[in-house]
């Protein structure tokens, strides 16, 4: 699907789409439309339940007077309330409904926004956004005769009073949506073809953005003590990776300033090992991997808009299998810090993986601050559904900066506390650490937290559970069902506002 940017204009040819405010309060252009066609949107509103509100949407097929084939009437509410999430689902709303019509081209006319905070080419910038995000699919195994219908609508045209400024803030935008298509690709692959060599190959591909890739075999790992990690693979025939990825952005080679760095999760299958899970629904752990997924995605999205911050993306990433050479419960190992952890339960093997990942990285790179995402527990779901992500950190400002750029982009994280009393649960009494809390199934998010909390040692860090987050079941105006990106954006937003140019 293309995208093109325009002054604000009638077209003539495809679908035009018009706002109307709250109340039924019709912009310039749907007024000057509704003259046009003797009035045959004030007609079509009084007939509809459309009130002008988020979300509405009204069809006109073939309107006399106008050289379109339909008119689209789409709802703003109140024009000082306005949102960025409100543009970019609207995107994703129209190209939903456009597609099920089976228009191929639509010019949208964004005009009428009066005291909107938003500024007009941001406006229109969001709209396209939100429209590239929804148009995603994932069809690459479908044979052509089983293969859904091909989507029609090709090309969006919005309009707006300054389409130049619109048209240089979607570069950045349309570089963010690619890296979340490519979380997308990721977490939506089967684990057939996506094991931690191949999704190492796949890392291998930003070389060509200016990103650069290192892989750590097993045989590296092992020589730096990361038993945790290797002990969570060591079931399965594929080897084990660890990839580190940088982006070096800052203006100047003279940069001095640390860099930030992310790090995720990526059990590229978990059939829980010895301590094996359920059949029913095993087959969605082929999305365990969605911190891994997130981290690539985003330093995807840093390099392709060329961020001017130095980035540190580290994943490991394994397969938790329960052949012979497999670990059991009551196997104690020893991670790179040099902390012995006996193992409880073999499912609870994400904590292992980042325990090596997270230490490896503070102390590599020493970086300013630390972030990692993963899939990591059953519990975060319980307690926030999948409306947000669960957040941990050991330091406030860090965690608000977080919150705040969840809050603008839609992709929502809730701090849980953690203290004292929960890092109990974690000690082990053969070993220095356990691998789950000894208060059975309460606060295992919690415990959880506070397991990889001993791994960071004082940088600032914080943890995002994103285990209802990765995948969804169901459309939103802007994601589609399947792997969800989810991450990408809320960090690129927390890169762009907090350390960019400092």
């Amino acid at each position: 699907m293309k995208f093109a940017f325009s002054e604000i204009s009638l077209p003539k040819r495809g679908s035009l789409a018009v706002p109307v405010y709250a109340g039924n309060s019709f912009s310039p252009m749907a007024e000057e439309v509704n003259t046009l066609t003797g009035g045959v949107l004030a007609r079509a509103l009084e007939t509809s339940r459309f009130k002008g509100n988020k979300g509405d949407i009204l069809e006109i097929l073939a309107p006399n007077g106008l050289d379109v084939s339909r008119v689209i009437l789409f709802g703003m509410g109140e024009n000082t309330e306005i949102t960025q999430t409100d543009l970019e689902d609207l995107g994703g709303t129209l190209v939903s409904r456009l597609n099920k019509s089976g228009a191929r081209n639509v010019t949208v006319i964004l005009d009428g926004l009066g005291e909107c905070e938003i500024k007009d080419s941001d406006a229109a910038a969001r709209v396209a956004f939100g429209a590239k995000l929804a148009s995603y699919q994932f069809t690459k195994y479908k044979s052509e005769e089983e293969s859904a219908s091909e989507p029609s609508l090709v090309r969006m045209t919005v309009a707006c009073k300054t389409s130049s400024g619109a048209r240089k803030i979607f570069q950045d935008l349309e570089a963010i949506a690619e890296g979340v298509f490519m979380t997308r690709d990721l977490v939506s692959e089967p684990a057939n073809t996506l094991y931690p060599e191949s999704f190492a190959d796949r890392c291998k591909e930003l070389t060509s953005l200016g990103v650069e890739v290192e892989i750590l075999d097993e045989d590296k790992m092992r020589r730096l003590g990361m038993g945790a990690l290797l002990g969570v693979g060591q079931g399965s025939i594929r080897e084990s990776q660890m990839v580190v990825m940088r982006w070096n952005g800052a203006s100047g080679k003279k940069s001095t300033r640390k860099p930030i760095a992310f790090v995720g999760k990526g059990v590229c299958f978990d059939t829980g090992g010895i301590s094996l899970k359920p059949g029913p629904g095993m087959e969605e752990m082929k999305w365990d991997m969605g911190g891994a997924g997130t981290v690539t995605g985003l330093m995807k999205a840093l390099a392709g808009r060329k961020a001017k911050v130095n980035v540190v993306g580290v994943i490991g990433l394994v397969e938790n299998m329960p052949d012979g050479n497999a670990q059991r419960p009551g196997d104690i190992v020893t991670a790179m810090n040099g902390k012995t952890i006996e193992i409880l339960n073999t499912d609870a093997e994400g904590r292992l993986v980042l325990a090596d990942a997270l230490w490896y990285t503070q102390d590599r790179f020493e970086p300013e601050i630390m972030i990692d995402l993963a899939t990591l527990t059953g519990a975060i779901i319980i307690s926030l559904g999948h409306e947000n992500a669960g957040l941990f950190s050991n330091n406030d400002e860090l965690a608000g900066q977080i919150f705040e750029a969840g809050e603008i982009v839609g992709e929502g994280v809730w701090r849980l506390p953690m203290s004292k009393a929960y890092a109990k649960q974690v000690k082990s009494p053969i070993a220095d650490l356990q691998n789950i809390g000894t208060g059975g199934r309460g606060a295992g998010s919690i415990v959880a937290a506070e397991f990889l909390k001993e791994f960071v040692g004082e940088t600032p860090w914080a943890h995002i559970d994103i285990a209802g987050m990765a995948w969804s079941k169901k459309d939103t105006p802007t994601v589609p069902k399947g792997g969800t990106g989810y991450g990408v954006r809320l960090l690129d937003r927390f890169v762009r506002d907090n350390y960019e140019g400092k």
